[in-house]
């Protein structure tokens, strides 16, 4: 007779296959068993009636700003609220920790921090600047999943963006370093500020030429290098459409979307204020639309969240382009989507599946299956739950989302078999762990 130290029954489970009905078995924090009326023991075991059991989220793109910003958000809260939204990964960004992660000894120092903080498992992304080429090297060496660029300013005094000649050198260094590159795609001349100080004013500020420029040129020299790139936070359809004929002629490029492009617009952040403040912006109601089609056709390979926190102060000006632009959303990246109307195979995919396989995670990572990782998020996707101030895992709780009703509710996540979120609450007793890309 099998024997299993957890058994998860009668579960609609979301395999690379589509739904089915079926149980799961885990040992040693790993999927032993998955099919339907499993026989066996376990040390504890779950009824999962009713409810859907996906592959964890993996969120490629947080800023948990630790270490020296922790007072704006940390290891400790920001992964709890990915857990609470069912996540069992994240990719943290190299700003705006400080120092920023753009050599071996800030990479040590963030790893640090997270496996003693972390209540999932994280990936750690390097920078790309112009002062720290020669660092690319060291930080391929300590397992960055990658390296991150921005191709307009940051922000950020201490991560610098890159210009056309350190992209080009970038690219060529990661390409060797079998890497992949993820940049910020705006351009900075088409980023004009012409007059008035007002969200409207700001909205103007950031058209959708100046991501559509910048990713023509990430794209030219992603295929000058030989590159895997990742566009990130795409806000356009068309610049989803350029990323993807890339792709169909040979550049190794995909892109990546959020939730906020999906389920704002440019009216919601006249209403919201600097709770919805971005970069690119919130787009139009038709723009965003247009977006959703391009994610339902295949034209973007995964979303994140871009979960950016700062301290309510920074949140606050009278005039809005000295508002902190970033979202909080990680903790609902699953639930917005499910609420959006995304069926769960293709959720799966995009959340989870799409990520591993991009970014090069082991195999064990981002499905469900006989000898993965058991990391499931177990949800109700009738659940409906109204996004409360008092519910949030943040350290800062304000996020666009609240007051609003979402669908997906999450009854439980597991890392490795272990349960880390549950009614509510987060579970303790497990530090995620660091992983790495593997080399193809």
């Amino acid at each position: 007779m099998n024997s299993f130290d957890l058994l998860i029954r009668h579960g609609d489970v979301v395999t690379p296959a589509g739904v089915v009905r079926a149980d799961i078995g885990v040992a040693d924090g790993k999927i032993a068993a998955l099919e339907t009326g499993l026989s066996g023991s376990a040390r504890e075991v779950l009824d999962a009636d009713g409810l859907h059991v996906f592959p964890g989220v993996i969120d490629s793109h947080v800023h948990f700003n630790e270490p020296g910003r922790t007072d704006w958000e940390g290891i400790e809260t920001g992964s709890a609220a990915v857990a609470a939204g069912g996540g069992t990964m994240y990719f943290d960004m190299p700003l705006n920790a400080h120092p920023p992660t753009l050599d071996a000894a800030s990479f040590r120092l963030k790893q640090t921090a997270a496996e003693a903080k972390s209540c999932v498992d994280f990936a750690l992304w390097g920078g790309l600047t112009p002062g720290n080429l020669d660092k690319l090297s060291e930080l391929a060496g300590c397992g960055v999943i990658g390296f991150k660029a921005f191709m307009c300013p940051s922000g950020m005094d201490d991560f610098v963006c890159a210009d056309e000649r350190t992209l080009r050198e970038g690219m060529k260094r990661a390409a060797a370093l079998r890497r992949i590159v993820a940049v910020h795609a705006e351009s900075e001349s088409r980023i004009v500020r012409s007059g008035g100080s007002g969200i409207r004013d700001y909205l103007r500020s950031r058209p959708i030429e100046a991501e559509l420029e910048a990713i023509r040129l990430a794209l030219e020299l992603a295929g000058e290098t030989g590159c895997a790139l990742h566009v990130v936070h795409v806000s356009s359809a068309a610049g989803a459409r350029l990323v993807a004929g890339a792709g169909a002629r040979g550049v190794d490029a995909t892109c990546e979307t959020c939730p906020h492009y999906l389920v704002l617009s440019d009216e919601d952040a006249g209403r919201l204020g600097a709770a919805a403040k971005c970069a690119p912006p919130l787009r139009s109601r038709a723009e965003s639309e247009n977006l959703w089609r391009a994610l339902l056709a295949g034209e973007i390979a995964s979303i994140g969240s871009d979960h950016s926190p700062a301290p309510p102060e920074m949140k606050m000006a009278a005039d809005f382009f000295q508002v902190w632009g970033g979202i909080s959303g990680a903790q609902h990246l699953l639930a917005l989507m499910i609420t959006r109307g995304m069926e769960p195979g293709a959720l799966a995919r995009v959340a989870a599946g799409n990520v591993a396989k991009r970014f090069g995670l082991p195999e064990s990572k981002g499905r469900i299956a006989v000898g993965s990782d058991a990391d499931l998020a177990i949800i109700d996707l009738h659940g409906e739950f109204v996004v409360e101030r008092e519910s949030l895992f943040y350290r800062h709780r304000q996020s666009p989302y609240i007051g609003r009703r979402l669908r997906g509710a999450t009854r439980r996540t597991l890392v490795r078999g272990r349960t880390v979120f549950h009614d509510g609450r987060i579970i303790g007793g497990l530090n995620g762990c660091l992983i790495r890309p593997v080399l193809s």
